[in-house]
This record gives structure tokens, sequence and C-alpha cells, in this order.
């Protein structure tokens, strides 16, 4: 199994931090980093509300945009990886990181769940990969999270990505995410349905339970978000691993990996299962919660995110009626906390050239009702 350390943007700008992430996440064991490549504006709109912070209320827009920095600090944090021997993922956001995240050759991109329906994204990577093949090269190994989603959605993104060389992760988009939801028999079910290896990428609090079982299950990938401190105050620090925590994550994870290597794979996860419900932290209802049924649906704790933390279509601007939609008109953004969602990025080219029939808001999500489409 790959783990990978989710540093994210625990770097938050700095360097000298983001090295000595990378330098924990290499001494405790894991194989990957993978970062955050962060344009605010490819992300939400600015008046998409507030986030409650260690400290204080602060608008999120403003949150991502302190978050931003130069593509040459993820080649140095790139550099610094391979330094460390272990390999460097990243997350785009939008076509601008996309485009300067492929110029630097990563070892994989990773599509984050919110991201899995930013259709012209997915068309550009998709792009992006067929160009490789045309040159004979391997295309960039591509990972792709699918928490606040439907089975359709992930067929639609693999429709759009391929399968070739993608890996594709069990997420529950909940910060943090109850262990008792994980439903990790969906590794097996999601390998069966798309035909392409499948692991977890788990918001847990707990270092063992999931990535255990995920294990068990089969998963070919960890992934899971490290800090130096959960009391910072990076984004995703309070639902991270501290690097002792992450390493004893790395040591079960390779102590699972030599159950099912000495029992044979059926066996091996029944070994490791029978060992986690005697467990005197966990208990037998909990690790049959955690397994769940393998039936694909949204996470309790996550339902409410549908349509609010993936990808919607909204106004940039306020317009009036009457006004002809452009391009530059429309983002493709999170709706996140106090504006409504819009229609799917898919319908992005059915938009543009529509004319409005009411006046509209920054920063509201495209209606069907709110224009005529062209003919």
């Amino acid at each position: 199994m790959t783990v990978v350390a989710e540093i994210g943007t625990s770097h938050g700008g700095s360097l000298a931090k983001a090295k000595a992430l990378i330098d924990a996440a290499a001494d405790a064991g894991a194989d990957a980093v993978k970062l955050q490549w962060v344009y605010a504006d490819e992300i939400l709109h600015p008046d998409t509300g507030f986030v409650a912070l260690p400290g204080g209320k602060t608008r999120l827009y403003d949150r991502f945009k302190e978050l931003e920095v130069a593509p040459e600090f993820f080649a140095a944090c790139r550099d610094y990886a391979h330094q460390k021997h272990v390999s460097f993922i990243c997350s785009p956001f939008g076509l601008r990181s996309l485009q300067e995240l492929l110029l630097l050759a990563p070892d994989a991109v990773k599509v984050a769940s919110p991201e899995l329906n930013h259709i012209p994204m997915l068309r550009a990577l998709a792009a992006y990969r067929a160009e490789q093949r045309a040159k004979g090269a391997a295309p960039v190994p591509v990972i792709v999270s699918s928490g606040v989603s439907t089975l359709a959605d992930i067929e639609t993104a693999l429709a759009i990505l391929g399968t070739d060389g993608v890996t594709l992760l069990h997420c529950i988009t909940s910060y943090p995410a109850p262990e008792r939801e994980y439903n990790l028999r969906l590794v097996q079910t999601l390998r069966a349905v798309f035909g392409v290896p499948c692991g977890v990428s788990d918001h847990s609090l707990d270092a063992v339970l999931v990535p255990s079982l995920a294990a068990a299950m089969g998963a070919t990938m960890l992934e899971k978000h490290i800090t130096l401190s959960r009391a910072t105050d990076g984004l995703d620090d309070p639902v991270a691993l501290e690097p002792a925590q992450f390493a004893h994550l790395c040591y079960c994870v390779r102590q699972c990996e030599g159950v099912l290597h000495r029992y044979g794979n059926d066996d091996g996860s029944k070994n490791i299962i029978a060992q986690l419900a005697a467990d005197e932290q966990y208990d037998a209802a909990l690790v049959t919660a955690a397994l769940g049924d393998g039936v694909k649906r949204l996470a309790e704790s996550e339902r409410a995110n549908y349509g609010r933390t993936n990808r919607s279509l909204h106004f940039m601007r306020a317009m009036q009626k009457g006004a002809t939609i452009s391009a530059g008109d429309i983002g493709v953004l999170r709706t996140e906390k106090v504006l409504t969602p819009g229609i799917s990025p898919l319908y992005l080219e059915a938009v543009t050239g529509a004319v409005l029939i009411r006046d509209v808001t920054a920063g509201e999500g495209v209606q069907w009702t709110a224009l005529v489409t062209k003919v």
C-alpha cells in the first residue's frame, strides 16, 4: 500500500515549514507527500462566507488567498521530496493551477473530492495525458478522491479521464469523518465497478482503525493529513496526525501488509478484522460499522455538503436582465457557506452565450430559470 502524507496547506506558505513536514512524513515512513496548489479565485467566490478558525472568524476567501504561493515554492517542495526519497503529489483546483503543476512534472496529480465534477479541469488533464501518450510517454498518474459523490459522478469523471494510470480513493468529505460511517467495503465495490486500483482518503481522527481496515479490504493507497501540531492554524490541522501518530499509522499499515502476505488476502483480512474487534480501544460493533455494507451512498456526515462542497456554476459579477453571458462571467466554484449552489459544470458551454431574463447578483449560483440559452 502506498501511504500518502497529505500536507495540503499546513505549511502556511513557509518553505521551511513545508520542508519540516516533508521530513516528518519521510521519517514516519510515508511513500509520498501531497500538497495543494491554491489560487483562491479558482476555488470560491469572495462572498462565500466565513469559517471559524483558532484565530477567530475569518472570511474563507481571504484564508485561501493567504495560502497562495509562487510556482517556485512547489518546485522546491518537489525537489526536496525527491531528496528525501518520497514522491511528490499535488492537487490543482482549476485550469491555472493545473497548467502550472503539469510544468513541474509531478509524480502524480490528485483530483480532490470537490473537484471530481470540475469538468473543464478534468478535460484539460485528460487532454494533457492524451498528448503524453501521442509522444510515446506514459501519462502522468492520476489519483481521484470520491468524497461527497455518487456512482454517477465517479462514472462521469472516469469517462473523461480514462482509467489508465488512475487510482480511485474512497473518501468521506467531513472534517473529521466518523469512523463508523466509513463503509470500507466500498474499496472492493469501487474496484469491481470501475476496474481501477482503489484506496482510501481518511479524514477520521484515529491513526489505526480506518487505515488497518482499508488494508484488510485490499486498498492500494492510504492518504491521511499530517501536521507538525494539531494546535496550529492550518485549515486541516485539527483533523491531521502529528508526526508520532503518523509513524504509528505507517507501522500498523505495514503490519497489516505482513499479515496479508503471511495468510493470504482472505484469511489475512479476517485476521486483521478479528484483531481490531478484540482490541480494547475498539469493539466488534465499531469495526462492523466501519466496514459497512459496500453500497455507495453519501455518508450521513457529508450529505449536507453535496452540491456545496463540490463544484457548480456561479455568476462572478452582478449582471442585469438582457445581458449576454460571456465565458468570464461564470466560475466553476465550490459554493461552501452562504451562497446558493448552481447547475452542474457539465453545462458551462450551454450557459456561455445565453441571455439573462432577470438581474443576477455576484456569487449567485447559475439557474436555468435565470436565462434563455442560445439556439
